[in-house]
């Protein structure tokens, strides 16, 4: 045999594995490039203290996201991540002492906490079958309120002994301790990976039912997963804990954004079936390294979560440059259709088309029966949507016996319709994502940065105010621009390309208002929010024109059916004429504009702009919707349920705002109440 042919025949051997460890590759050959901008940066060679210093700085991050990892990997997504870190952070600061039984006790203890995290989220993921996203949103916010009632402030200290044992030397002067937990990690993932758990984690991501099909026992699959990712969201709270010596209740809130990054960074995918913790933890080193560069550039703190961000958008960009990509995908489709343009076909046959479904409409105008009565045509969307009702009116008696002036007080009515406004508006936008399969976590800072901006063109001037909101929502319609093109053109998956852009905003807020926001709404937009005209709140009559055109907009327009049709398939709208990708970006877009909204007359009805207004609504825009009796999968829905779940939620809001209870315990009533109606609203197969 020759040289030559057995060069072309060793090829395929030595191309198949490089094309498997891409995404490795990739990352290992960034870090090497930040390394060496690491060297010249810092004016010398790199040290043992500068290794030592990285390595234990990025551990927290690499061992959160090898438990992510393993989640993404089979097709899951776990949001609680910097929620259990948190919860775990905290119990150790208050709990740890000074002496080896009680860190050895304690550490073991921060374990647990994650894998009760792990264990709550996998009997619901795997046992009832729910999805992945909800769930574990849900629990984030349960175990934040938990954590704050346990803390509502930073405190507490950590024994140094504890940071000495675990991010300190393996051997002294040559091999830091971080960087052999994370070598034991990899041991331990390669053994997993070769038996029938490991190769049955990837097989449930790459394709659930026909894993199932082949007598993969999925839910235990599932469940172990998300045991497994708890495990090590616990250790990565033992470690962060280590790392700062004290306890802060929001200490992992910025790593959920983090983690996503150097997931994807280190060539894991998204859907599911293909990545490993190794690619994730050069993801994470790689995230650290690049804050550590802008730190040394004495570049603003604030840029980090922007970096962040872009890096996200980055690393799934490069993953989009593929002939099978998405993005690939519609390059050549543009092109495709410019052909047909020039040829002079796509005129004609766009007109057939349409001649087709006109014909095809007529024909089954023709065809239809006589309209039956309305309980029968509107059966399932009163079935779904009729116990929020039920719920609001037991609410409101509540308020009546407890305060009694609630059933037979306008003012009370009055007040819950201005607190409902801005959850309403919210719920057209984020109702109308969720109908189509997708979830925007871009809210919180989508409706801060728009507050902030309008506070500071406005500055307390009606004159300022006529150019200034509309320039605000315009901003608005940009951020849902920017998410759906990222869906759409580039693949990302909703939770992804929200959260960059939610990441995004947050640096851009901090840029612009240079983490102080001035400036003030003006009085005719303050008296919109809170004055009276013929004894009601002028956002009242607002609300209600609101309600009127979001319920049509959905209900009885060809874009509100058109959303209907993708939740119900995208594959299946498609081949129906639903312009699938046009629709989903203006979604998107629909949800930027009711969060620019919102942030404005949140602005009027404080009279100020804050950093974190957005904040509180994220989950609320959410439980809205799900309460409201919306399948979370999309497809099924509709906005006067969603209005039933506001009225629930705000209502009960008002019922527990006149107790001693705090936020933290609201937070996880939420959490409970959006969880119990997930269960009882599902579709039961």
């Amino acid at each position: 045999m020759s040289a030559t042919s057995l060069g072309r025949g060793a090829s395929p051997s030595f191309a198949l594995p490089l094309a498997r460890h891409r995404g490795l590759l990739v990352a290992l050959a960034v870090f090497v490039v930040l390394l060496t901008v690491t060297d010249l940066v810092s004016g010398g060679r790199v040290s043992y203290f500068q290794v030592s210093f990285l390595s234990s700085g990025g551990a927290t991050l690499a061992i959160a996201a090898i438990g992510e990892t393993l989640v993404v990997i089979s097709g899951g997504f776990d949001l609680s991540v910097g929620a259990v870190i948190s919860l775990v952070n905290v119990v150790l600061a208050t709990s740890m002492r000074d002496n080896p039984e009680s860190m050895m006790a304690w550490s073991m203890a921060g374990v647990g906490i994650g894998i009760v995290a792990g264990l709550f989220n996998a009997f619901f993921i795997a046992v009832m079958r729910l999805q992945s996203i909800v769930v574990t949103l849900a629990t984030m916010f349960i175990v934040q309120g938990i954590t704050l009632l346990a803390m509502d402030k930073p405190g507490g200290a950590i024994p140094p002994t504890l940071s000495t044992l675990i991010v300190g030397d393996a051997v002294p002067g040559f091999v830091p301790m971080p960087i052999v937990i994370l070598a034991a990690f990899i041991v331990l993932w390669l053994y997993i990976k070769s038996t029938r758990f490991g190769t049955a984690i990837y097989a449930v991501g790459s394709d659930a039912e026909a894993s199932r099909s082949t007598g993969i026992h999925v839910s235990w699959i599932q469940f172990g997963v998300y045991v497994l990712a708890g495990a090590c969201y616990g250790l990565a709270g033992v470690f962060v804990s280590a790392q700062t010596g004290a306890g802060d209740p929001l200490i992992g809130n910025p790593m959920l954004l983090q983690v996503f990054t150097a997931i994807v960074v280190g060539g894991t995918q998204l859907g599911g079936g293909r990545g490993g913790p190794a690619g994730s933890i050069v993801g994470a080193y790689v995230l650290m390294m690049v804050v550590n560069i802008l730190l040394v550039l004495n570049v603003s703190a604030y840029y980090s979560t922007l970096a962040e961000g872009v890096i996200l958008f980055l690393a799934v960009l490069s993953g989009s440059l593929g002939r099978e990509a998405p993005l690939a995908r519609h390059v050549r489709e543009i092109i495709a259709r410019l052909r047909a343009w020039n040829r002079g076909m796509l005129p004609r046959q766009l007109g057939g088309a349409n001649r087709r479904l006109a014909f095809v409409g007529k024909s089954a105008e023709a065809a239809a029966p006589v309209h039956p009565p309305f309980w029968a045509r509107h059966r399932e969307s009163l079935r779904y949507a009729l116990p929020a009702y039920i719920c609001f009116l037991v609410v409101i008696l509540a308020t009546q016996y407890v305060y009694d002036s609630a059933l037979f007080s306008w003012q009370y009515y009055e007040s819950l319709i201005v607190l409902s406004s801005f959850l309403a508006i919210l719920a057209l936008g984020q109702g109308a994502v969720i109908l189509t399969g997708g979830l925007d976590l871009s809210l919180p800072w989508s409706i801060a940065l728009c507050g902030v901006l309008l506070a500071g063109m406005v500055k307390g001037s009606d004159a300022a105010l006529a150019y200034a909101l509309p320039l605000v929502l315009l901003a608005g319609c940009v951020i849902g621009l920017v998410n759906g093109l990222g869906v759409v053109f580039l693949g990302l998956s909703p939770i992804v390309a929200t959260l960059a852009t939610n990441g995004i905003l947050q640096a851009l807020a901090l840029l612009y208002s240079n983490g102080t926001p001035d400036g003030f709404a003006s009085p005719s937009l303050r008296w919109f929010m809170t004055g009276h005209i013929l004894g009601t709140t002028p956002v009242v009559p607002f609300v209600a024109a609101f309600v009127v055109v979001a319920a049509f907009t959905l209900s009885r327009t060809p874009f509100g059916r058109r959303i209907y049709g993708i939740g119900n398939g995208e594959r299946v709208a498609a081949l129906s004429g639903i312009t699938v990708g046009r629709t989903l970006v203006l979604v998107y877009v629909l949800s930027g504009f009711c969060a620019a909204l919102v942030g404005s007359l949140l602005t009027g009805f404080s009279g100020q702009a804050s950093l974190g207004m957005g904040d509180e609504y994220l989950l609320p825009s959410i439980a809205v919707v799900v309460v409201g009796g919306t399948l979370i999968t999309g497809g099924r829905g509709d906005y006067l349920g969603m209005l039933g779940g506001v009225l629930l939620l705000t209502a009960l809001q008002t019922l527990l705002a006149g107790t001693t209870l705090p936020y933290a315990t609201r937070a996880i009533i939420f959490g409970l109440v959006i969880l119990g109606a997930v269960v009882a609203l599902r579709e039961k197969n």
